[in-house]
Formats: C-alpha cells, sequence, structure tokens
C-alpha cells in the first residue's frame, strides 16, 4: 500500500483558520486511509492507502473543505516523489531553512518565472509540480513577487526531507 504526503494550504497560517493535528488526523482515519501520522502543527499528514493519488487528494479536500467551511488546498505526493524532492534541490550553498519548496496543486506553467519580482536576490527554480525558492535574507521579510506561488504551499528544505524520512520509515 503505498505511502502518501499531503501538504495543506493555509493551516494555522490565518486565511483558513485553524486545524488541529490530532482533527487532521481524525479526518484522513475516516476517510480510510492507514497509518496515518501527522509531523509539526503546519499541515503535514502521512498515511498509507490504496486509492490513486489524485483520488486522495479530492477526498481529503472535500473533508476538510466541510470541517473548515471552504477547501484549505491539498497537495499530495508519493513517497518517491517527495524523495526526489529533496534530493534534487537547488542552491546547494543555501541554508536548508532558508530554501523553500513550494508545492503546487499541477505543473508549473514554463513562463512563470518571468513575473518574478526578486528586490533582495531571491532565486526561484521550476520543477515539474514544485517551485523552489532561495530566500539568501530569509522568507520573512522578503518582498518577492511570484504570482506562480499563490495556490500551493511551502516547506523549507528541512522539513521536507524529514518528511521524506519519516514516509521511508513507514514503508520500511
Amino acid at each position: 500500500m503505498p505511502v502518501y504526503i499531503a501538504l495543506l494550504r493555509a493551516v494555522n497560517v490565518g486565511g483558513t483558520g485553524s486545524l488541529s493535528m490530532a482533527e487532521l488526523k481524525e479526518i484522513c482515519e475516516g476517510l480510510g486511509f492507514n497509518d496515518v501520522k501527522t509531523y509539526i502543527q503546519s499541515g503535514n499528514v502521512l498515511f498509507r492507502s490504496d486509492e490513486k493519488e489524485n483520488a486522495v487528494e479530492e477526498k481529503l479536500d472535500e473533508a476538510l473543505s466541510k470541517k473548515m467551511g471552504k477547501p484549505p488546498g491539498v497537495m499530495v505526493r508519493s513517497r518517491k516523489e517527495l524523495e526526489a524532492i529533496a534530493a534534487e534541490a537547488p542552491f546547494p550553498d543555501a541554508k536548508p531553512n532558508f530554501l523553500l519548496v513550494y508545492f503546487l496543486p499541477e505543473a508549473v506553467p514554463r513562463d512563470a518565472l518571468e513575473k518574478m519580482v526578486a528586490p533582495d536576490g531571491e532565486e526561484a527554480q521550476l520543477a515539474g509540480r514544485e517551485i523552489y525558492v532561495h530566500y539568501p535574507n530569509g522568507s520573512g521579510r522578503s518582498k518577492l513577487k511570484l504570482p506562480a506561488l499563490k495556490p500551493g504551499t511551502s516547506r523549507n528544505l528541512n522539513t521536507v526531507r524529514k518528511l521524506a524520512e519519516l514516509a521511508a520509515e513507514m514503508d520500511g
């Protein structure tokens, strides 16, 4: 049974509102997902399911929409995808907590970076359904403008690596 990692958008970061990780786990178990584990309070959940990735994503987004009043946005990746995302991270000299991976619901348009405004020297690279962004001064006060990031959710490289590690342990 494949291991999936679901990354929720806007959980406990204003907007959509708060959802405890216990509630998230309960919702996932209610959907029939197995071996459900959450990781840190920012909307990360790992589980097993025999269903296809897009079916899992839709079911979870719909269930969370009922709970939260509107769909938060759920990006699901397989263990192998997450491992590749962590392994293929560009910007090798970037501190892992200053390198964010934006997970998007669909493939990034090839021209996405043409609209980028990076006043603090931020760098970005497209990769399938992800955009890697290096914030040399951290993301907190960054004035980066990149419209393609809007529908996504980000995790720093440390978190991506940890989620990949947890998924590997579950697959063990």
